[in-house]
Parts: C-alpha cells; sequence; structure tokens
C-alpha cells in the first residue's frame, strides 16, 4: 500500500476551527484510506476532530496531507478541493451580490 501526499493550505479567513474540522472529518470518513494532516511536527487522524483543532492552524497555514489505502488517490483529491474551497466559508462575487 503506497502512501501519497500533498501541501495545501488553509485559506479561510478563521482558519480551521470547529466547522472546517467537521467538513473536513466529513469528507474523510467517507474513504477507507487512512488520512493524517501534518502540520508544524504534530500529525493528527483527519477523521478526528479533536485532532483537527489541537492543530491550531490559522490563515495562511500550509498542511501536509498524507493518504494511504486502496482509495487514497480519491482522498487526497476531496481532501485537497475543501481546502481550495476553504471549507465553504469562503464567499464568491456571485454570492455577495445575492
Amino acid at each position: 500500500m503506497s502512501e501519497i501526499s500533498a501541501e495545501v493550505m488553509v485559506v479561510n479567513p478563521l482558519g480551521i476551527h470547529a466547522r472546517p474540522a467537521a467538513a473536513l472529518v466529513q469528507a474523510a470518513l467517507k474513504f477507507q484510506s487512512e488520512v493524517y494532516i501534518h502540520f508544524r511536527g504534530d500529525t493528527v487522524n483527519a477523521k478526528s476532530i479533536m485532532g483537527l483543532l489541537t492543530l491550531g492552524a490559522a490563515q495562511g497555514s500550509r498542511l501536509r496531507v498524507i493518504c494511504s489505502g486502496p482509495d487514497a488517490e480519491e482522498a487526497l483529491a476531496a481532501v485537497r478541493q475543501i481546502f481550495a474551497t476553504g471549507f465553504g466559508e469562503i464567499k464568491t462575487d456571485a454570492q455577495v451580490r445575492e
């Protein structure tokens, strides 16, 4: 079983707090693969909301997502997408105009 990883950046203004952590856990739980987040020397299970909250990752923080298992590529893609979209907390121009 190979391990794959990618760097992601926290783009939402409030960083990883309860709501983004819950969204990340929900996404990670959809996969059989192990999903871990590494930040500043700590590695936590992305399926653990408490672990994610202990990271204290603020906006602009760069983290490493590490996945291993039968659907690791899909899991990594899903987690990268969640980070890229700011956990759904970033308003687009269209949403602001509504």
